[in-house]
C-alpha cells in the first residue's frame, strides 16, 4: 500500500506534466520563430543598386500623371521611387512596391512639363542612377474649379457657387478688403470634396464692401483670384418669440414622445437630444408641419440644425424638403392657399458617403447649421409650411435641432 504523501506526490508530478509540454513546445516555437525572423530580416548590404526600370508610359491626369513601367529582374529590388519638384523649390516623393508596376504622382498645382526623377531601390536602401522622364498634367482642379466660380451678393453677405467634377479636396478661401485700400482679411475658408455646391458668408450691412475670392488644394497650390465690389442685401434674423405650431388637420407628423415636440425647433437648444423636434418611429414620407411666425417676414434664408450625433448627415437627417408660405392658410389643412418658396436638398461639405463625417461636416450641418438661401426676393408670410420628402437614412422619422429664419419682419 502506498502512504497518503506518495500518492499526493504522484498527482501532482502527473498534472504538472502538461504544464511542463507546453512551456518546452512554446518554448521551441519561440526559438523557430527567432531563427526564420533572423533570416528574413538578412541584408546583404555588398549587394548592388538593383537596374533602372525600363520602358515607362505616362497618362497625365488632372494635376498628376500615372506612370507604368517594367520592373527589373533583380531579387534585391524593394521598391521604385520618383522624385518630383510641383512648386519651384517644393519637392514631392512616391513610392512604389516590388509587386506593382505603376506610380501615381499628384500636386502639380499647372500644366506645365516637369521633369521626375525614376530610382529602383534595393533591400539595403541602395538606389538606382536615375531614369528621367517628364510629365505634363492636365488642368489641376484648383484651376478647374476656379473656372466655375460665381460670386454674387445675397442677404447679408456673399454667395459663393462652384461645380467639381473630380471631386478633388479643395478649400476656397473668401476675403475682404477691411480699409477699402486693399487691406486684405480671410473672413472664411470653406473645404470641400463635392461634386458641387453653393455656399454664404455673411454677416455684414448693406453698404458696398470689396470681396475676394480664390482656391488652394492640399499642396498649397493657389487659383487666381476673383475680386468683385458686391452689396449684400439687408437681413436680420427672425426673432423666436411670437413662434408657435399651427396644428392642421392634414399635418402628418407625430412627435416621438411629449419630449420631443415640434416646439423645440425655435427653443435655441442644439447639443445632443436636449432640445430636438423628432417625429414618431413609425412616421412615413411625405412629412409636414406648419408654424406661425407670429409676424409677416420676407424670408432670405432659413437655417436647419442637424441632431448633433447620430443624426447628422445621416439617418433621421433632412435630405431633400420643400417650403411653403401663407397668410390665410385654409382651416381645413389643404393646400389650396400656400404657395411653394423652393425644393431644397441637403448639402454635405466633404462629398463622403454617409457613415464618413468630417469636422466641416459638423460644423455645417450642425453647428453653424446648414443655410438654404432663396435666389430672390419673396413676398412676406407669417406661416410656413415644412414639408420632408427625404431623409438621410430613407426612413420615415424626422428629426431637426433648431430652426432658424433670417429676413426682414414688416410692420
Amino acid at each position: 500500500m502506498q502512504n497518503r504523501d506518495t500518492i499526493l506526490l504522484k498527482n501532482k508530478y502527473i498534472s504538472m506534466k502538461p504544464i511542463y509540454f507546453i512551456m518546452i513546445l512554446s518554448l521551441t516555437a519561440l526559438g523557430y520563430g527567432c531563427k526564420r525572423e533572423d533570416r528574413l530580416d538578412h541584408l546583404d548590404s555588398s549587394a548592388p543598386a538593383p537596374a533602372q526600370i525600363s520602358d515607362v508610359k505616362v497618362e497625365e491626369t488632372p494635376g498628376g500623371a500615372v506612370l507604368t513601367y517594367t520592373l527589373p529582374k533583380d531579387p534585391n529590388l524593394s521598391y521604385v521611387k520618383a522624385e518630383y519638384e510641383i512648386q519651384p523649390g517644393v519637392m514631392r516623393e512616391a513610392k512604389s512596391s516590388y509587386y506593382k508596376d505603376t506610380l501615381t504622382l499628384v500636386g502639380f498645382g499647372d500644366t506645365l512639363s516637369h521633369e521626375v526623377k525614376l530610382y529602383s531601390v534595393g533591400k539595403n536602401e541602395k538606389a538606382s542612377e536615375p531614369l528621367s522622364v517628364n510629365v505634363t498634367p492636365l488642368t489641376p482642379p484648383v484651376r478647374s474649379v476656379f473656372r466655375t466660380l460665381s460670386v454674387d451678393p445675397t442677404f447679408g453677405g456673399v454667395q459663393i457657387n462652384f461645380r467639381n467634377s473630380s471631386q478633388a479636396n479643395l478649400a476656397i478661401a473668401v476675403m475682404l478688403d477691411t480699409t477699402g485700400l486693399g487691406t486684405w482679411s480671410t473672413i472664411s475658408t470653406f473645404y470641400t470634396g463635392a461634386l458641387e455646391g453653393k455656399f454664404s458668408v455673411r454677416g455684414f450691412d448693406s453698404t458696398e464692401k470689396r470681396f475676394a475670392v480664390y482656391i488652394r488644394d492640399r499642396w498649397n497650390n493657389k487659383s487666381d483670384t476673383i475680386t468683385r465690389n458686391l452689396s449684400p442685401i439687408y437681413e436680420e434674423e427672425i426673432p423666436k418669440n411670437t413662434w408657435k405650431a399651427l396644428f392642421l388637420p392634414t399635418d402628418t407628423y407625430q412627435p416621438a414622445s411629449p419630449s420631443y415636440s415640434l416646439e423645440h425647433l425655435w427653443d435655441n437648444i442644439i447639443t445632443n437630444y436636449d432640445g430636438i423636434f423628432a417625429s414618431s418611429n413609425s412616421s412615413q414620407l411625405p412629412q409636414w408641419f406648419t408654424v406661425d411666425l407670429g409676424r409677416k417676414v420676407v424670408i432670405s434664408r432659413i437655417v436647419e440644425h442637424q441632431q448633433q450625433t447620430s443624426h447628422i448627415y445621416a439617418g433621421s437627417a433632412v435630405k431633400s424638403f420643400v417650403l411653403y408660405g401663407s397668410n390665410s392658410p385654409n382651416a381645413d389643412g389643404s393646400w389650396a392657399s400656400w404657395d411653394s418658396l423652393g425644393t431644397f436638398n441637403s448639402f454635405k461639405p466633404s462629398g463622403l458617403p454617409m457613415g464618413s463625417l468630417t469636422d466641416e461636416d459638423r460644423e455645417y450641418g450642425w453647428r453653424q447649421g446648414e443655410d438654404f438661401a432663396f435666389d430672390q426676393l419673396l413676398p412676406a408670410y407669417r406661416y410656413i409650411r415644412w414639408k420632408t420628402l427625404e431623409t438621410w437614412g430613407g426612413g420615415g422619422q424626422v428629426v431637426i435641432s433648431e430652426l432658424d429664419v433670417w429676413g426682414q419682419v414688416q410692420p
